[in-house]
């Protein structure tokens, strides 16, 4: 990978950045989907894959070999009016980023929003860290509350809660925000209580947006951090996305690029302002990518005001190579004068039953315009993992997986069926297997159950294939219990 300009200093949005500060220990592991480098960074391997029980989602072709008749369709989460939109305000609550946290008891099951608030003084490089809290993750008990600074705060809100058996309580909480060329690190036994865990900087870098997550799957913590880079593909620097990873929040492994942009496959100067809002589903990390435009504005917007932003999906299934995909899974809203019409950037996904809360910053004009008054957070919500569909019209589809090892005992199909869907098993060579004949499922379920004649635990190790014909419907992914 070829870096410009690095150790370079430009004028980029009011900031002066210092490009590619640490270019020489950065590996370029971003891929878009459906490019050529996306095809051959996400290769099969040539044995069969076996599965674990959880959820699998068809969001790429990783689990399909072949597909005849089906579209692949993102399925955009609506907007909902009766949903008192935005839920956290800029004017009453001081909302003062679309960046926050949201997250639940525990204990309790209250939800718990920690968001970073404008200062009296109104300075627009320095905060503070705001709190809410919540019966039903919609209506917020106000008003909030201004948490004390365990230090200077430039920007910075995301709280993990590292639950109730954490071996130190008074450490159960983390808090990272980004002061002084990267992400800092405080703990708390509440999360409201909040003292610096190391004395400075804990993983430098040059952009001022940091994201700390825990990876269920390996067990790790992951920073997401921002930089201005110029990498190769690029006419002009841009906000890039990286990532590392630690066992203990103080050592950091080096960090490598996970979104970056490319001008060979995005419209326009297409920048990423951060990666958030992580959920864990089977073998799957799916993220939500903040896009920016600031060469756009949205419509009607007054002069001066200026930047577009939407939401993209993103996801890895070796916690190293992410995926992003082009299509907008969730936009502005296209009427004029609305809270959210020129960003609309998902920052949490939270699951509630089989629905899963969507929280988002939204701006009305643009990037930088009243940024007082007009950065909130609102709310929208979707069917448990309907991210991406396999779509089949009245003429009907087929899709046939890769060879699996399916070490479950049940399985079921999360399928939106107006006409009909048909699940079979098949053997190396494509032949049906004995027992796992034909089951047709109807109706619109997250779980549609299939019972074939024989149980699963039968085939044992034994590599099959999973195949699917549809008509008029949606099939979105399968889970093995």
């Amino acid at each position: 990978m070829r870096f410009l300009g690095a150790g370079r200093l430009v004028l980029i949005c009011g900031m002066v950045v210092q490009l590619g500060v640490w270019a020489h220990a950065q590996v370029n592991r971003a891929t878009i989907y459906g490019t050529p480098e996306w095809a051959a960074a996400t290769r099969r391997p040539a044995a069969p894959v076996v599965l674990r029980p959880g959820p699998h989602l068809f969001l790429d072709e990783y689990l399909i070999e072949s597909a005849e008749g089906l579209t692949r369709k993102v399925c955009s989460p609506p907007r909902d009016q009766n949903l008192p939109n935005p839920i956290v305000t800029g004017k009453e609550d001081r909302c003062f980023q679309p960046f926050f946290t949201v997250s639940r008891s525990p204990e309790t099951g209250r939800f718990r929003l920690w968001y970073g608030a404008w200062r009296d003084d109104k300075s627009t490089s320095r905060s503070h860290l705001a709190y809410l809290e919540s019966d039903d993750g919609i209506h917020w008990k106000r008003p909030a509350r201004i948490l004390k600074d365990p230090a200077e705060i430039q920007f910075g809100s995301e709280v993990l809660d590292r639950g109730p058996t954490y071996p130190d309580p008074a450490r159960r909480y983390v808090y990272c925000w980004w002061y002084g060329g990267g992400m800092r690190i405080a703990v708390s036994p509440n999360g409201l209580d909040f003292t610096p865990m190391a004395p400075g900087v804990v993983v430098p870098h040059g952009h001022d947006i940091t994201n700390l997550w825990h990876d269920p799957i390996r067990r790790r913590y992951v920073a997401t951090v921002s930089e201005m880079l110029q990498l190769e593909h690029m006419r002009q620097p841009r906000r890039t996305t990286l990532q590392a990873v630690s066992d203990d929040l103080v050592r950091w492994s080096p960090q490598w690029i996970v979104l970056a942009g490319d001008d060979r496959y995005d419209p326009g100067v297409l920048q990423f302002y951060a990666m958030n809002g992580y959920l864990a589903r089977g073998d799957l990390v799916i993220g939500m990518v903040k896009n920016l435009h600031d060469d756009r504005k949205a419509e009607g917007c007054p002069p001066g005001a200026y930047g577009i932003g939407s939401t993209s999906l993103a996801w890895t299934r070796d916690g190293q190579t992410w995926v992003r995909d082009r299509e907008v899974f969730f936009g502005p809203d296209p009427r004029h004068g609305a809270w959210d019409h020129a960003h609309a950037w998902i920052d949490e996904q939270v699951p509630v039953g089989d629905k899963l809360y969507l929280y988002y910053g939204g701006y009305r004009w643009g990037h930088k315009h009243n940024r007082f008054e007009e950065r909130q957070i609102g709310l929208v919500t979707m069917p448990r993992d309907r991210y991406v569909a396999r779509e089949a019209g009245t003429r009907g589809g087929k899709l046939r997986t890769p060879l699996l090892v399916l070490a479950g005992s049940a399985l079921t199909i999360n399928a939106k069926i107006d006409g009909a869907l048909t699940v079979r098993l098949v053997d190396s060579d494509n032949r049906p297997i004995p027992g796992f004949d034909a089951v047709s499922l109807h109706g619109d379920r997250l779980d549609h159950p299939v019972s074939f004649a024989k149980e699963l635990t039968v085939l044992a190790a034994r590599p099959v294939r999973l195949e699917l014909e549809l008509r008029d419907a949606q099939v979105f992914g399968f889970d093995l219990r």
